[in-house]
């Protein structure tokens, strides 16, 4: 799967199946193949040089309860959300 910053506002998003960005993980492509993952890394640092998003980076990422969770804790965070709770 593959993760980046959106250039506009930053916020985390995951490419689809369809070469767009997505905000939901779930909306985001699992790769099949390690040529998958390397064709879409290539399309996502086309996107990086268009200037629509920032520092994308293929990840590991696990089914879990259906749904895909990436295994590295950093991804994790980025992908669920802060870490602590944040001021209401």
């Amino acid at each position: 799967m593959i993760i980046a910053n959106s250039l506009p506002n930053g916020f985390v998003v995951f490419l689809t199946a369809e070469n767009g960005w997505a905000h939901d993980i779930d909306k985001g492509v699992i790769a099949e193949s390690d040529a998958e993952a390397d064709a879409m890394l290539r399309t996502a640092k086309q996107a990086e040089h268009d200037c629509a998003v920032v520092d994308p980076n293929l990840i590991t990422v696990e089914i879990v309860d259906g749904q895909p969770c990436p295994t590295e804790y950093r991804e994790y965070i980025r992908a669920t959300g802060p870490s602590v709770p944040t001021p209401s």
